[in-house]
């Protein structure tokens, strides 16, 4: 059995995350994955404890843990007692005048060290890194993001560091905020939230709105197959010790070396956050042409991330009966997408009979996940299966039009109505299709120089919910 993890320390509170919810007295729903959390009458004493105010006991200390692990609730660190010793560093390839930027934007309390990986101008880095009393570090020949992070921890004496790229500008404090959520001992890294800096353009509004980079105002743990499954290293502080036991970043990976680092931390039992409070703003290609390149080179990633980290890259997570309704519904079979959906209400209430669990809800529980699966195979679609979803329209039949149709722009919409950006539905509609085409095409030729066909397989997740089993021992 493994052995239970630290509490989460003395002084810190929890909020609720906004998907939790309270079933019953001893019983919770929520996290990510979504799951069914049993209390023990020790953990009812010590939520008691924990509603009211901070950890002040080990029993508080598990449930804290246990809650934010899970994703039902998040950590808020208390005050620290002194200002944090970091260090920022800056890895930079050519780009004088946004690493200039970027410098200027620091608070100048933490030393910053700059790593030049390769500069056809070196003479010009080191300048802007002189004028900025930053201590510089250079690569003759560039060795990657990755490389050159690495050289980073050699020459860094903190145990706290901040990486940020040189096309970033950070916000007031953004370290010393982020800092202070190391007083978890099991905390290895959390990163900001990275917001846009686009000019305003259709491309650069698209950007603002719909950004890889940018995660989201919800807090959450950092896991693969969960809500959140990485972070960017476009702004992030670690735990020097936690990277050096793991052997640092991958310098292998010029692409998706964030996540690899993130998933390798997960699977060293480190904790990794993504605190949305903070922020740091990011340069943005300028250009439709920039900004799809960008997004092609980024699907390059998920073949060799997926060999490394098996099981944790899945494109598309189907669960039976509401995947058949979705399918008879486009196909125009409305007597089985009745039936799916019967199978998929059925399902589910034998799983809460059988486990105790309130059945409110379940038909609208239902109607959602139908809802998530049509646009989760939506966007699948559009991403990997494109050219056949096109011919598919070309043919004959204004029901298989509207059924491919609701494919390719249910989730654009559905996304645009839900934010409402700064962007028409239909432009905001044609750049969420070109952006899912182009990352699509980047795993596809990822695919095919790797020889895997992992990131494009989907899979069949065969349990309607997880439901935690009541603990022998412990408060939760």
């Amino acid at each position: 059995m493994t052995p239970a993890p630290a509490p989460l320390p003395a002084g810190f509170r929890i909020t609720l995350d906004p998907d939790t919810k309270q079933l019953r007295e001893d019983l919770w729903f929520g996290g990510s994955p979504a799951r069914v959390l049993r209390l023990t009458a020790a953990g009812r004493r010590a939520w008691q404890e924990l509603a009211q105010g901070p950890v002040t006991s080990r029993a508080t200390g598990a449930l804290a843990r246990r809650l934010t692990d899970a994703g039902f609730a998040h950590p808020v660190p208390p005050d620290p007692a002194e200002p944090p010793d970091v260090t920022v560093v800056i890895p930079v390839l050519d780009r004088p005048g946004p690493l200039a930027r970027c410098l200027a934007s620091l608070d100048g309390r933490h030393p910053v060290l700059v790593v030049d990986d390769g500069s056809e101008d070196p003479a010009a880095i080191a300048a802007v890194a002189a004028a900025h009393g930053a201590k510089l570090v250079h690569h003759d020949v560039n060795r990657g993001p990755g490389a050159a992070r690495n050289t980073a921890l050699d020459h860094v004496e903190t145990e706290l560091v901040a990486f940020v790229d040189s096309d970033c500008v950070t916000s007031e404090n953004w370290t010393d905020q982020l800092a202070a959520h190391f007083a978890d001992p099991l905390l290895a890294a959390i990163a900001p939230r990275v917001r846009a800096l686009a000019p305003d353009t259709t491309a650069g509004r698209y950007t603002k709105a719909a950004g890889s980079l940018d995660l989201g105002d919800r807090p959450a743990r950092v896991a693969p197959r969960t809500r959140t499954s990485y972070v960017p290293t476009a702004a992030l502080v670690t735990r020097r010790s936690a990277l050096m036991e793991i052997g640092g970043f991958d310098p292998e990976l010029r692409i998706g070396e964030d996540v690899d680092l993130v998933w390798r931390l997960h699977a060293a039992n480190h904790r990794v956050r993504y605190a949305p409070d903070v922020h740091v703003d990011h340069q943005e290609p300028e250009t439709w042409r920039e900004l799809l390149g960008r997004r092609a080179r980024y699907g390059t990633s998920a073949a060799p991330l997926a060999k490394r980290h098996p099981g944790n890259l899945a494109p598309l997570v189907l669960h039976p009966w509401p995947a058949l309704t979705v399918a008879a519904l486009l196909a125009r079979r409305p007597a089985i997408a009745a039936g799916g959906f019967a199978g998929a209400v059925l399902s589910m209430l034998k799983t809460l009979h059988a486990n105790d669990i309130p059945t409110e809800g379940v038909v609208r529980a239902m109607g959602t996940a139908v809802h998530q699966t049509w646009l989760g195979a939506g966007r699948y679609g559009t991403q990997f299966a494109a050219p056949v979803l096109v011919a598919l329209l070309a043919r004959r039949g204004w029901g298989r039009r509207a059924a491919v149709a609701s494919l390719l722009l249910g989730p654009p919409l559905t996304r645009w109505l839900a934010d409402r950006p700064a962007l028409d539905p239909l432009r905001y509609t044609a750049g969420a299709l070109a952006d899912d085409i182009a990352y699509g095409a980047g795993v596809w030729a990822g695919c095919l120089t790797h020889r895997t066909p992992a990131p494009v397989l989907p899979e069949i997740a065969w349990r309607p919910v997880r439901v935690d089993s009541k603990e022998k021992r412990g408060p939760a």
